[in-house]
C-alpha cells in the first residue's frame, strides 16, 4: 500500500504544474459586450507559463496573431487564419500583443501578459494604428 501511495506521489510531482495549466477563452467578436465594435473578450489575460489561450471565433471574418515586435525575447509568435479557432500555449514569460489583421486599425487587439511581468518600454513603438494603440495603451494601463 505504501509502495502504491508513493508511486502516486512521484508520479503526480513529475506531472507538476502541467496538471495546473489553465485554459483561457478569448471570444473574437464584431461587438463586445460594451458596445465597443471589433474587439477580443476579454483584452487582456494574464496567465501563467505552460497556460493555454484559446481563441474562439464567436463571429466569422477575424483571426487573431501576435504583432510584429510585440512579443518576448525568444517567444514565438503565432498567425491563426481567419474564421479559425485556435490554442496556444505560451511557455516565456513577458507580454504578448495579439492582434485581428484585419481589423487591427480599427482597434482589435488584445495583451497577453505571461508570468508576473511588466510592458517593456518599447512595447508600442513602431508603426501602431491610432486606434489600436489607444486600446494597447489601456490594456497596459490595467496590468
Amino acid at each position: 500500500m505504501i509502495r502504491k501511495v508513493a508511486t502516486g506521489l512521484a508520479l503526480a510531482s513529475l506531472m507538476g504544474a502541467a496538471a495546473f495549466a489553465e485554459t483561457y477563452e478569448v471570444k473574437m467578436l464584431n461587438k463586445g459586450a460594451d458596445g465597443e465594435r471589433m474587439v477580443f473578450e476579454p483584452a487582456f489575460v494574464q496567465a501563467a507559463p505552460g497556460d493555454t489561450i484559446k481563441f474562439i471565433a464567436a463571429d466569422k471574418g477575424h483571426n487573431a496573431e501576435t504583432a510584429k515586435g510585440m512579443l518576448p525575447e525568444g517567444a514565438e509568435g503565432f498567425k491563426g487564419k481567419i474564421n479559425e479557432e485556435i490554442e496556444v500555449t505560451l511557455n516565456t514569460e513577458g507580454v504578448y500583443g495579439v492582434i485581428c489583421k484585419p481589423h487591427y486599425a480599427m482597434g482589435m487587439v488584445m495583451t497577453i501578459a505571461i508570468g508576473d511581468v511588466d510592458a517593456p518600454g518599447d512595447f508600442l513603438e513602431g508603426r501602431v494604428p491610432k486606434r489600436a494603440k489607444a486600446r494597447f495603451e489601456d490594456q497596459l494601463n490595467n496590468m
